[in-house]
């Protein structure tokens, strides 16, 4: 009977503490108090802006509020072309291909840029998206805007074949 009585008494007190939730040991805290809306919000210190090291931002290419690159004037000899990167890529290809002396060593359309050989001197001529459609310009392997003599004269072949602005 006393047994009983004993293990009665220690399964009401048990229960009496696991339904407690443990508000013995509870602080109260005013800024969990409040309503959930109402409560301010901390942000971390390095998420408040964007992570930029690791970021690729060509020279002579600044990036508009869109986030697409956009020419510098007086900066690099190009042009812009209506319609979308890839329209304006595959086009430039095209119109590569026709340039007499010129041969194209490689292409990569995901970076935008076809690598070519014209006149003795090797340049990227580099197709770009901007919020008037597409940018082509010649740059170097730096990413610099290339300036020599072919790179002009293969530019300027493209935007009469393009009839780029």
């Amino acid at each position: 009977m006393r047994l009983t009585r004993f293990a009665t008494v220690a399964v009401v007190l048990a229960a009496v503490l696991a339904t407690s939730g443990c508000s013995w040991f509870r602080r109260e805290n005013k800024l969990y108090a409040a309503d959930p809306s109402s409560r301010p919000l901390e942000v971390p210190p390095d998420l408040d802006m964007p992570r930029t090291e690791g970021a690729v931002v060509a020279p002579g290419a600044p990036v508009t509020a869109s986030g697409r690159t956009a020419p510098v004037a007086g900066v690099s000899n190009g042009f812009t072309v209506a319609g979308s990167r890839d329209e304006v890529f595959a086009k430039v290809g095209d119109a590569l291909a026709a340039v007499e002396g010129l041969s194209i060593a490689s292409r990569a359309q995901l970076l935008g840029v076809y690598d070519v050989a014209y006149e003795g001197s090797n340049f990227l001529v580099r197709v770009s998206a901007v919020d008037a459609g597409a940018y082509v310009a010649a740059v170097d392997p730096r990413g610099q805007p290339a300036t020599g003599e072919a790179a002009v004269k293969a530019i300027a072949a493209l935007k009469t074949a393009l009839g780029g602005n």
